[in-house]
């Protein structure tokens, strides 16, 4: 299998050379759980027939089935799927809506512990046979492997940058909760923006994980700069500025450090970190790039990065109500300086922005 390509187009590709042997297959899908959480969220996707189910969560232990798979190492077999499955759920309606007549579900797991499900469905009734499922079997080795794979190579990029992060004892808002809140800002946003620029749940999760590592490039700030209580000098402003190529040639080092520098979606990092500062009117920085030229994941983590400003505690503000930090957005949004989408769509979500950070508070 070739490592180039996304994962979802790595997928794809598996999902071709299974159709050589089985095929009544008509969708593979993965979806992840989230320990924390317990939530169970689609991932990725490839589907011949029917029409794809992103942005979906439900709770794993609200299924009884699945969560026996999760914790037996069992699989499952739905021969007749309308006979048994009723339409009380978002996705139970989905299925049915799509006419799959059966299912193969099994677990994967990563290092011992359980991380998601894989979903094979057919429009064919009883389409997996045994003989059909010892194939399955084989070639399911070979998507988990591609999916762990992947969530290694991010994983020791995290690792890296938070070693980093510790060595520098980089501390106050750049660490903790902030952290947590800027990640669950900016998959909110995903989320409510997917359909409008055409995003799907790989690239969402990537936007997730990578989001805490917008400001990594602060490490090599010093503190006098980075934790002064009044405002910065026009020198002090300028040297500020530079944590962004500094994040930036810090993330390509680690890349390379662990030899994943050719990892597709290592760009969704990169251009968080240089291009959350950016605004779509040219007067950001540190390149002063506008409109398009800015990518879509640096504008949805510099929505998240400033709601997150606003409305927590810094050392020469108290944080700002979540109405007013609202109405702050949709200032900078009619200066030209923000992503209308990505405004509207935290606002749409003001509820659960709120709840995300009472959830996760500065630990004073």
């Amino acid at each position: 299998m070739s490592e180039s390509g996304s994962l979802g187009e790595r997928i794809k590709a598996l999902h071709e050379k299974l159709l050589d042997r089985v095929p009544v297959i008509d969708r593979i899908a993965c979806v992840l759980h989230e320990p924390g959480s317990d939530m169970l969220k689609t991932f990725i996707n490839s589907t011949r027939v029917g029409i794809p189910i992103n942005g979906y969560e439900f709770a794993l232990q609200n299924s009884e089935s699945l969560s026996h798979l999760a914790n037996s190492g069992e699989f499952r077999v739905i021969d007749d799927i309308p006979s048994v499955v009723n339409p009380n759920s978002p996705h139970s309606n989905w299925l049915l809506e799509q006419g799959y007549l059966s299912s193969f579900t099994l677990p994967i797991y990563d290092m011992g512990s359980f991380i998601g499900l894989l979903f094979f469905n057919s429009m064919q009734r009883a389409a997996f046979t045994p003989s059909r499922q010892r194939d399955i079997l084989m070639y399911a080795n070979l998507l988990t492997m591609a999916i762990t794979t992947e969530r290694e190579a991010v994983r020791s990029i995290l690792n890296s940058a938070n070693v980093a992060r510790e060595i520098a004892k980089l501390r106050d808002f750049e660490t903790g909760a902030h952290l947590e809140r800027m990640a669950l800002y900016s998959r909110l946003i995903a989320r409510q923006v997917r359909e409008y620029y055409d995003l799907n749940d790989e690239w969402i999760e990537h936007v997730f994980l990578f989001a805490p590592l917008h400001d990594i490039g602060k490490i090599g700030i010093p503190d006098v700069i980075l934790l002064k209580p009044g405002r910065l000098t026009a020198d002090e402003r300028k040297m500020m500025e530079t944590h962004v190529d500094l994040g930036l040639a810090l993330a390509e080092r680690v890349l390379e450090r662990i030899g994943v520098q050719n990892l597709p979606d290592s760009s969704v990092m990169t251009n968080i970190i240089k291009g959350h500062h950016e605004c779509l009117d040219g007067s950001g920085y540190p390149r002063g790039l506008s409109g398009d030229a800015i990518p879509v994941e640096a504008r949805i983590v510099a929505v998240a990065d400033i709601f997150d400003a606003l409305t927590s505690r810094r050392p020469y503000k108290e944080p700002w109500p979540v109405a007013d930090a609202l109405a702050e957005l949709d200032r900078l949004t009619a200066e030209g300086k923000l992503d209308p989408a990505c405004v509207a769509a935290l606002t749409m979500c003001a509820d659960e922005a709120e709840r995300i950070r009472d959830q996760y508070p500065d630990q004073l």
